[in-house]
Order: C-alpha cells, then sequence, then structure tokens
C-alpha cells in the first residue's frame, strides 16, 4: 500500500483545478442518489449514507445549493435510478483491477468497461475472482489544519475511534479503520468537531506489485481511462506506488 495514500491526496489537490472537478461533482451526486434510494430518506441524521455523501461532495467543493438540488431531484419521482455494479479483471503485467461503478444502463456500463480493459492490454474477469487480492477498508482523509488537539491526545482519540492504522502525508492526515468500524470512526470525527475532506470505504491491495517506472505509469494511464467513463466511481489496484513513480508523473503534470 506505500505510496496510495499520498498519490491519491496529489491527485485530489489537483483534481479540483482541473477538467476533472466536473467529473467529480458528477460522482458525488450519484452517492446522493443511491444514498437517498438506499439508506432511508433524505434527512441526513437519520441516513448516515447520506451524511457521508454530502460530506463527500463539500470536499470536493460542491457549492451548498448544487448540494440542496441534488438531494431535491434524489427525494423525487423523477430521481435517476441507479445501481451499483463492479467489474474484475487484469491490467498489464498481471496488475489487478477493481472498477465500481453507478449507472443508469448496465448493458451500456459492461460493454464500456470491457472495451477499455481489451483496448489497453487488460482483460475482463469474472465477479469474485480479485476480491481475495482487496480488503475493504474505511479511509478517512483530514487536513492537518483542523486539527488543535495534542497529537498524542488526538491519536489516542483516533485509535478509540477504531483506527488500526494512520498515516501522515504533507497537508493531509490519512485514516485506516477496519470495514466495521467504519461508523465509529464517523461518530469519533463527528465527536471533535472534525469534518474529513474524504470518507469512504475502499477496497485496499492485500500485497502490491512493483513495476518499472514506463509499465507502471501505463498501468495509471489505465486507471485514468477508467476514472473519465461517466459510469465509473472508484477504481482501485495492486500497482505499487513508489516514490520514483509520484515523482515522474507530478513532473508531467506540472
Amino acid at each position: 500500500m506505500a505510496g496510495h495514500s499520498k498519490w491519491a491526496n496529489i491527485k485530489h489537490r489537483k483534481g479540483a483545478q482541473d477538467k476533472k472537478r466536473a467529473k467529480q461533482f458528477t460522482r458525488a451526486i450519484k452517492e446522493i442518489t443511491v444514498a437517498i434510494k438506499e439508506g432511508g430518506g433524505e434527512d441526513p441524521e437519520a441516513n448516515p449514507a447520506l451524511r457521508n455523501a454530502i460530506q463527500n461532495a463539500k470536499g470536493v467543493n460542491m457549492p451548498k445549493e448544487t448540494i440542496e438540488r441534488a438531494i431535491k431531484k434524489a427525494s423525487g419521482a423523477d430521481a435517476d435510478n441507479y445501481e451499483t455494479v463492479t467489474f474484475e479483471g487484469y491490467g498489464p503485467n498481471g496488475i489487478a483491477i477493481f472498477v465500481e461503478c453507478t449507472t443508469d444502463n448496465t448493458n451500456r456500463t459492461v460493454a464500456s468497461v470491457r472495451s477499455i480493459f481489451s483496448k489497453n492490454g487488460g482483460s475482463l474477469g469474472t465477479n469474485g475472482s480479485l476480491e481475495f487480492l482487496f480488503d475493504k477498508k474505511g479511509v478517512f482523509v483530514l487536513e492537518k489544519e483542523q486539527i488543535e488537539m495534542d497529537p498524542e491526545e488526538f491519536e489516542l482519540e483516533l485509535i478509540e475511534g477504531g483506527a488500526s492504522k494512520i498515516e501522515k502525508e504533507d497537508d493531509y492526515l490519512t485514516i485506516y479503520t477496519e470495514f466495521t468500524d467504519f461508523g465509529s470512526m464517523s461518530s469519533k470525527l463527528e465527536e471533535l468537531n472534525l469534518e474529513p475532506k474524504n470518507s469512504e470505504v475502499q477496497r485496499i491491495p492485500v500485497n502490491t506489485v512493483e513495476l518499472p517506472v514506463d509499465d507502471a505509469i501505463k498501468i495509471l494511464d489505465l486507471v485514468e481511462k477508467f476514472e473519465d467513463d461517466d459510469d465509473v466511481q472508484n477504481v482501485y489496484h495492486n500497482l505499487e506506488i513508489t516514490d520514483e513513480l509520484i515523482e515522474k508523473m507530478e513532473k508531467e503534470q506540472a
């Protein structure tokens, strides 16, 4: 998992400033819609999934008015009918890729995901074939400037909330929990009056595979192609994100 949180945070900072911002808003609106449909209602206090979706929408700087419109639409009779589907496959050099989608047309999504795999040296597998390569974890990203407590005291509070690992990268703190402790950590951060930049359940690779930088860049390019698809919400992989790889990608994005 080395480097994954740092790379995610680099992308997160850059993403709000570039063309991907519109895609971030679309994902946030879909998350709100699904949360209301599956979580039972438009009241964030009674619907933890919606509360989390609203936090994530704020984390990508979605305006309050846009969030409110999304909630109103998702609660109405003309709400979009989305469902969540997942796909598993391999990219070049045997890198495992897990794709989560939210779609109103499963046939379109299947065709699109299969096409991206096949055109980029990968192959779509059967559902369940990669489950053992990833663990479901709660992942919370905090901006360090929010935290005013003594560092040791704060860490004890996080452990009490279910933190299994804490990573510090630049201006961000990334907290990992077991899947079953996601709600507990959400409550702990609320108790501490801290609003995460992002909080979600992610699929974290059990082991990672290191590739030469040029081969690794091809994998990240493939991941980006998936992320650019309108139906794709999240993409997970087991590529090792090395410092050398991050340095090269930062130079290319500069």
